[in-house]
């Protein structure tokens, strides 16, 4: 049977996905794109897509089981690299570790946005 969530589990979740939203709205707005558009289903997702220098049309790839896994890895390897991080810190810190690894491209002065080149 389906059980609701507690309030305090919906305001848990609220309050992370509230942090998401404002830290890729600062990584967005890092790489020279109207911070808004992090609010926008799929368009954010075809939006990260333009940040890292992938098709647009990689977005359908999004859609297809495990394929998504494998696009959503090459995706954090490249904003990694677009913020001037190397492999095994996008890999750890964006792939495995979302929270700290956003945290770090959003706030962190260290970490600058260089469009890549496609």
């Amino acid at each position: 049977a389906y059980q609701q969530a507690s309030p305090m589990g919906q305001l848990i979740y609220l309050a992370i996905s509230l942090y998401f939203i404002v830290a890729g709205w600062k990584i967005f707005e890092k790489a020279g794109e109207a911070g808004w558009k992090v609010l926008i289903p799929f368009y954010n997702t075809y939006t990260m897509l333009r940040i890292v220098s992938k098709p647009g049309w990689w977005l359908l790839l999004f859609f297809i089981p495990f394929v998504n896994i494998i696009i959503a890895f090459i995706v954090a390897l490249a904003l990694g690299k677009a913020f001037g991080k190397d492999a095994f810190w996008s890999i750890f810190l964006l792939f495995f570790l979302p929270f700290i690894g956003v945290s770090i491209l959003a706030f962190s002065k260290s970490a600058n946005y260089k469009k890549p080149k496609k």
